[in-house]
């Protein structure tokens, strides 16, 4: 059966300006008044502000609030003072018992481990999470991923080579970025 056969269930254009059998309307017909208008077909629309429940990420329409120097000074010391223990461990345990030494260097490389790839995959160290604020690709808004997040660290040997000035750089720019940041495409944000 070819389009053009007589048998064809489709039928055939009769006009070629009409179409396939269709009759040409000027627009689509109107619906009766007093019917309320029907929605389209599709995927539905996300209400105002978002889905509750999924907070809107930035790079989606949304300017993000970028965390301060200080927020971001303290959850660094927080830091700091977490790494503090297990390397005070290793430091006691140099000189009288060596077994204590390597257990708090061990203990340090897992809790390094641990904060990158939960920077990584949350952005969020515990510093960061005890002040609300979060590490994300400035492009897509989304967690750096564990080896970024590791490069990340690694970029921060930029912030201490001009006189530390790389930490300080947050204070003033616009996208509240250190050096590390900039090389990266990172920025650190309030999550609440």
């Amino acid at each position: 059966m070819s389009f053009g056969s007589p048998n064809n269930p489709y039928g055939q254009p009769q006009d070629p300006q009409q179409g396939y059998g269709y009759p040409q309307q000027p627009g689509y017909p109107q619906a009766p008044q007093g019917v309320p208008p029907q929605q389209g077909y599709g995927y539905p629309q996300a209400p105002q502000g978002g889905y509750p429940g999924y907070p809107q990420q930035p790079g989606y329409g949304m300017q993000p609030t970028y965390a301060n120097w200080g927020q971001r000074f303290l959850a660094r010391l927080l830091d700091s003072l977490l790494y503090a223990v297990p390397y005070g461990i290793a430091v006691a345990g140099a000189k009288n018992a060596p077994i204590l030494a390597i257990i708090g260097f061990l203990a340090l490389i897992g809790l390094f481990v641990w904060q990158i790839i939960m920077e990584g995959k949350t952005g969020q160290t515990v510093g960061k999470k005890a002040l609300g604020i979060r590490t994300l690709k400035e492009e897509t808004g989304q967690p750096l991923g564990g080896g970024m997040a590791f490069v990340r660290q690694l970029a921060h040997i930029l912030d201490g080579l001009p006189c530390y000035l790389g930490y300080l750089w947050p204070a003033w720019d616009a996208k509240r970025q250190t050096f590390a940041d900039k090389v990266c495409g990172s920025i650190v944000i309030r999550s609440n």
